[in-house]
């Protein structure tokens, strides 16, 4: 299984960016990672709702029909990092090849991409910037990745 982040917008902080990074190095010694960044359009003068129609045209661009699509929301199943790694490791034997997660801008996902989700997590009942939940994605998935090898990161 191959497993990629999906998110709107560029990382603009430095310090995250790096995060992101370290962890992006540390995941693809246990499986195939990759990461997608799509236009922020966001920033274009068009009225919220065609914008975030916008940008689940761009999501659905990236969305194969065979893909585990799980959409990073506050609304979503939250999970312990135990739980959330056996949650991936589930995803890994599942058959899938494609397992993604979508991030999405500042005003959550259409409707199309909310009714072609398989799942929907929650990292947090609160809310984060897309560049700080991209951090804390990646980083879980790592630690998800480390507790299902026995690695030594993660502590009970």
């Amino acid at each position: 299984m191959d497993i990629y982040i999906v998110s709107i917008g560029k990382v603009t902080a430095g310090w995250i960016s790096q995060g992101i990074d370290e962890y992006e190095k540390r995941i693809v010694k246990y499986i195939k990672f990759y990461s997608k960044i799509l236009p922020d359009v966001t920033k274009s003068k068009i009225p919220v709702p065609l914008r975030v129609k916008e940008e689940g045209k761009l999501f659905l661009n990236e969305i194969s029909g065979s893909d585990f699509v799980v959409l990073l929301d506050e609304k979503g199943v939250e999970f312990t990092s135990e739980q959330f790694s056996g949650w991936l490791e589930k995803m890994m034997v599942s058959g899938k090849k494609r397992l993604l997660f979508l991030i999405g801008g500042p005003y959550g996902f259409s409707d199309e991409i909310y009714k072609r989700k398989d799942a929907m997590l929650s990292l947090s009942k609160m809310t984060f910037t897309h560049e700080m939940a991209k951090l804390f994605a990646t980083e879980q998935i790592y630690r998800g990745l480390s507790i299902l090898r026995g690695d030594p990161y993660h502590h009970n």
